[in-house]
């Protein structure tokens, strides 16, 4: 079974050249990425659940510090940046992959077609279209593997960078809300006047 693999990715390789296996190596690097920060972001309940993680630290600080509101609140949102970035680290690498492995399929087309181009020229005037035809289908093979690595990544990129927004909308609000309650109060007063007039 391993050796059906490896004989397969070898021919996929042998076909695409270089850049096929540059690409290779991104998609198992963007895979990764993809499976580590998936399980960081469910163990920190990011964009769902401000009860885990670091979300829970900055919140439980506000009921155990009593200094005044505005230096809590900057040490807070501090310490909660800080902690977004290290949850948003290696989400640069499938923003990289998503940017990079479409200039590279387009990079293999190129060279397949220099390659194809140059038999062409080596045959002379007994070219046979079948032969030049091979040859561009193998250089948009590299363009198709280089969108096939790109899209994938980009839709993963903007689903973490959609949860990161969401859980950072969430917690400022539960820090605002947390540090200024008698504001929530104040707001909800006129609103149930209006409700009884």
């Amino acid at each position: 079974m391993i050796d059906l693999v490896v004989a397969r990715i070898e021919g996929l390789i042998d076909l695409g050249g270089p850049v096929i296996a540059v690409l290779m190596v991104m998609s198992v690097l963007a895979l990764a990425v993809t499976v580590w920060k998936a399980i960081v972001f469910e163990a920190q309940g990011i964009g769902r659940n401000l009860q885990r993680g670091f979300s829970a630290e900055v919140l439980d600080q506000v009921a155990v510090h009593r200094h005044g509101a505005d230096a809590l609140r900057q040490r807070l949102l501090a310490q909660y940046e800080e902690a977004v970035g290290q949850a948003a680290s290696g989400l640069r690498i499938l923003d990289l992959t998503s940017q990079i492995a479409p200039l590279l399929g387009l990079f293999g087309t190129v060279l397949g077609m220099i390659a194809a181009f140059q038999t062409l020229q080596e045959a002379g005037s007994s070219a046979d279209p079948s032969v030049l035809a091979g040859g561009i289908w193998v250089a948009l093979m590299t363009t198709a593997a280089g969108l096939v690595v790109a899209i994938p990544a980009s839709v993963l990129l903007g689903w973490f960078d959609s949860r990161l927004e969401k859980h950072d909308l969430m917690l400022r609000n539960a820090l605002e809300a947390a540090l200024a309650p008698e504001i929530g109060a104040q707001e909800a007063a006129p609103a149930q006047g209006l409700v009884h007039a």
